[in-house]
Formats: structure tokens, C-alpha cells, sequence
């Protein structure tokens, strides 16, 4: 779930790969601003898992905090507490109760900025339509779009991922990551505050000596 959320939150600023050109530089164009008006942010992620091995569906409720693309911090309360934390160059992810925790260290800065430079150069709209084919829709107050994989790269992994951004924010509401495995996972997002100052403790992960 981990490598989810970091995908997402790298292919989401790069979504100028939509069929319909007015939609998409208009969608674009939000995206791009709302980068540069909101640099940190936290809220509420309400996550609903669903698979047919799943007698009912897992609903996990968490609480979040990011600054911008390189520091986040996504913890899960109630039965199935978990905590992620990204800073830079590591990942940390800890699971089971306190006093009897567990954590695990991914080194993962590498990949991820070779990730962003991947779709954030002047051909990144190419390197999209490359790997997915997008549709972008309006429903009320949201716009949707859809990335179905095209290459061997991510659709080995995914079905489909479907994303899902306030009009009058182009900040996420929602995103829908549905996977090989059976496993659909979909991520409802609530920003409660927007650029608020943040304690560098909440981004403090454990790096190997």
C-alpha cells in the first residue's frame, strides 16, 4: 500500500494525458496551481478494501500530513494500526500495537526521483499516453479520471487507477487503485488544513547506520 500512495501521489500532478485537450488543460492548469498554492497539508483518509476473498469489506480510517513531494506521514488507528512515514530518501513503515511494534525501512528515494523526473520533464505527457491510456470525465463537483495500463510496466500490478479531484480546489477527494491481486482499495481524502506549519517530528524516520 505504501508504494500506492507513492505512485499516486507522483502520477497525480502529471495527469496531461486526458483525450479531451479543453478538459485537459484546464484540469492541468488547476493541478499546477494548486501545487504552488498548497504546499503542505493535512486531513483524513477513510480507506475501503474490497476482495472476493473478504467475507464483508475492511474499512481502516487514518489521519495525514504532507509537505510537498518528498514528506508524508499517513497513520491508521483502531484494530489494524499502522503508520507510514516518508522523508527524502526512506520509508518507514510500522504496524502492531504499542510496546509491541514493528518497523520496517525501505530505502526508496532513488526511485522515487527517478519517478518524478520520469514525468515531470517536457515530455512526461509522451511517457504517459505511453504507459496508460486516460479518460478524464466531470460528476458534479469532482473531475474523475481513469488510467487503465497499457505497458507490461504497471499493468502487471494494476487493472486500473482512478483518481478523483475537487473542481473548486483540484485538491483529491478520492483514489481507486484496483490490483492484479484481487484487492480493490479505495482512498477517500479530506484536506482539514491547508499549508498549515508542521512539526519536522511528524516526517522524523529511522535511517540505517
Amino acid at each position: 500500500m505504501a508504494r500506492i500512495l507513492l505512485t499516486i501521489a507522483l502520477l497525480v500532478p502529471s495527469l496531461a494525458s486526458c483525450q479531451d485537450d479543453a478538459l485537459l488543460m484546464r484540469i492541468w492548469n488547476g493541478v499546477q496551481a494548486a501545487q504552488t498554492k498548497y504546499t503542505s497539508a493535512c486531513g483524513t483518509v477513510t480507506e475501503t478494501r474490497t476482495s472476493a476473498l473478504l467475507a464483508r469489506p475492511l474499512v481502516f480510517h487514518g489521519k495525514f500530513c504532507a509537505q510537498g513531494m518528498n514528506r508524508f506521514s499517513l497513520e491508521y488507528a483502531g484494530t489494524e494500526t499502522m503508520r507510514l512515514r516518508f522523508n527524502q530518501d526512506y520509508l518507514n513503515v510500522t504496524t502492531g500495537p504499542s510496546g509491541a511494534a514493528t518497523t520496517e525501512v525501505l530505502e526508496v528515494g532513488e526511485h522515487v526521483r527517478r519517478t518524478q523526473a520520469y514525468f515531470s520533464k517536457a515530455n512526461s505527457i509522451e511517457n504517459l499516453k505511453h504507459n496508460f491510456t486516460i479518460t478524464a470525465q466531470e460528476h458534479g463537483d469532482v473531475y474523475e479520471m481513469k488510467l487503465v495500463p497499457r505497458s507490461a510496466r504497471f499493468a502487471n500490478r494494476i487493472n486500473y487507477i482512478v483518481v478523483k479531484l475537487l473542481k473548486d480546489s483540484f485538491l483529491l477527494s478520492s483514489i481507486e487503485v484496483n490490483g492484479k491481486s484481487g484487492v480493490d482499495s479505495v482512498f477517500e481524502i479530506k484536506e482539514t488544513e491547508l499549508n498549515p506549519k508542521i512539526n519536522d517530528e511528524m516526517f522524523s524516520v529511522y535511517k540505517p547506520k
